[in-house]
């Protein structure tokens, strides 16, 4: 099934050429993609953007950066931003956006992250923990490197639309994977996510200590309904992708303390 209407931002994680979510044998033709298309564009990082808020002065970690499209614009608004990827394509197209000078880290999001205790006022994961059969390492991760009261913005998949384009459907309640190829320039490219429902998620943040603030099924930007037509009245009637905002406590040491 192909689904470049529903492109995500950035990958957790590359995979070897003969595998799904090899972001390195087409970073190129995805970044073209993903630029100024409906669903990137004018709809998931507005919304994650939207959901930062004023970042002014703000260290924040963009965890799965791809190309750098997020990183930039949380730049503009004034934040400190570090980034990390699996993906060493995708990271030397972000390095290109972003300035020899960015600070920008290979990093598989299933593994340790190379950074202190506390170092980040605030995590973006735009389109990211999808990628993942298990969400709680990685969480706790992204808890370990935020300062008490900091957030973790994230984005996935809507576990309903997830659910609803498998046939036959898979079980609501479990853990499930699900696989179609995407199409770049005539090249297909085989993809893998994960479905988890709805309270899964929840109770994942809140197994690695967050506590959730926001859960946001935003509209795309109204400027996308003269440029992208039909695609907007899809995507401003349909669920699509789903957001959370999850904070670290103010005064917490860890989850498990």
């Amino acid at each position: 099934m192909e689904r470049m209407t529903d492109v995500p931002d950035s990958p957790a994680h590359s995979a070897d050429p003969a595998r799904p979510n090899d972001y390195d044998s087409f970073a190129e033709a995805y970044s073209a993609e993903t630029e100024n298309n409906l669903v990137n564009a004018y709809y998931a990082r507005p919304a994650m953007l939207a959901l930062a808020g004023d970042v002014a002065g703000r260290r924040i970690l963009d965890a799965g950066c791809g190309s750098g499209p997020l990183s930039a614009a949380l730049r503009d608004g004034g934040a400190v931003v570090t980034g990390v990827d699996a993906s060493a394509g995708m990271l030397a197209l972000a390095r290109r956006r972003l300035g020899d000078d960015a600070d920008l880290h290979v990093v598989d999001l299933r593994d340790p992250l190379p950074f202190a205790d506390g170092a980040f006022d605030d995590v973006v994961a735009s389109l990211v923990l999808h990628y993942l059969e298990d969400w709680g390492p990685t969480l706790a991760e992204l808890r370990r490197v935020l300062r008490p009261g900091g957030r973790l913005i994230a984005s996935v998949d809507h576990p309903f639309v997830a659910y609803t384009i498998q046939d036959p459907r898979p079980d609501y309640f479990a853990t499930t994977s699900y696989a179609f190829d995407w199409t770049f320039n005539g090249q297909s490219v085989p993809m893998r996510f994960w479905r988890k429902p709805l309270h899964a998620m929840t109770d994942a943040f809140t197994a690695a200590g967050f506590r959730i603030a926001v859960i946001s099924e935003p509209q795309p930007e109204p400027t996308a309904r003269e440029l992208f037509p039909d695609g907007f009245h899809d995507l401003s009637t349909k669920t699509c992708f789903l957001f959370f905002v999850v904070e670290v406590p103010p005064s917490a040491a860890g989850p498990d303390d």
